[in-house]
């Protein structure tokens, strides 16, 4: 397997992207970028293995009200901390991600369960390519990502598999790995949180006003969202290097010193 799993209770699907194949033959640098959701579930026992990272820069991708609401990321050293909030009010399954894992009351998002929950993922994802917010944080992130005083960095979000899904998307073809690898490396969320569903599902079942199957889209990826994600890449920009080029302003330079600190 490429890279490892950083085996932590409360970031279960904290993992390493080196050792994936990229460009021209070169793999993906080993302990440079680490995908972790939100830290603020971080048990005692994790704590060792975050500092066995030892993370530079940690990039939050979440908007300062999901922050607001959820406990405090558990770091160790003193990492740098880069707020870049890919956040859309208009889009409240942001909000409604964050309101499942916290274990917060559900009913004021009972009209997006009805419109229902697996189309306002894709949406999110058609959003991720156009929204002006997810342009300048992705953006932001990859020439973060560039720059060697900023490596190991460690980048996440709330759940960890939605903007953080898509970052990596952008980071990996950025680095010349294949679609194909690119798609399972993102389809491996559910694996690897099948247990902390399965405890969220247990305890919504216990409320019967609750609809569970409107919450699972929610709690998991599908590579339709993937495909709306490229779908609209495509729409608007014609091809990926479009879209790196012309949607997030990422310039040749940009794209080189990504390359040159993340490929061995």
């Amino acid at each position: 397997m490429a890279g490892r799993d950083w085996e932590m209770v409360g970031a279960p699907n904290a993992r390493d992207l080196g050792g994936l194949p990229g460009a021209d033959g070169r793999r993906v640098r080993a302990g440079r970028l680490i995908r972790t959701p939100a830290l603020g579930r971080l048990t005692d026992e994790d704590l060792p293995v975050l500092a066995k990272l030892g993370p530079v820069c940690v990039v939050d991708l979440r908007d300062g009200s999901e922050i607001a609401v959820a406990p405090s990321d558990r770091l160790v050293g003193e990492p740098r901390v880069v707020h870049l909030p890919v956040h859309d009010p208009e889009h409240p399954v942001f909000t409604y991600v964050s309101a499942v894992l916290l274990g917060h009351d559900l009913d004021a998002y009972a009209e997006l369960a009805r419109e229902g929950t697996a189309g306002a993922m894709a949406e999110i994802y058609r959003w991720f390519v156009t929204g002006e917010s997810a342009r300048v944080g992705f953006a932001e992130a990859v020439r973060l990502a560039s720059r060697p005083e900023n490596l190991p960095l460690v980048y996440h979000c709330s759940a960890g598999k939605d903007r953080t899904g898509w970052l990596t998307v952008i980071l990996l073809t950025a680095l010349g790995v294949d679609e194909a690898t690119i798609r399972a490396e993102y389809l491996r969320n559910n694996a690897l949180t099948a247990s902390l569903r399965a405890v969220i599902v247990e305890a919504m079942r216990r409320q019967p006003e609750l609809d569970v199957e409107a919450v699972l889209p929610v709690l998991e990826v599908r590579a339709g969202y993937l495909d709306a994600g490229y779908d609209e890449v495509r729409r608007v920009h014609g091809s990926f290097d479009g879209y790196l080029r012309d949607g997030l302003g990422l310039t040749d330079d940009d794209l080189t010193a990504l390359r040159a600190q993340l490929l061995e």
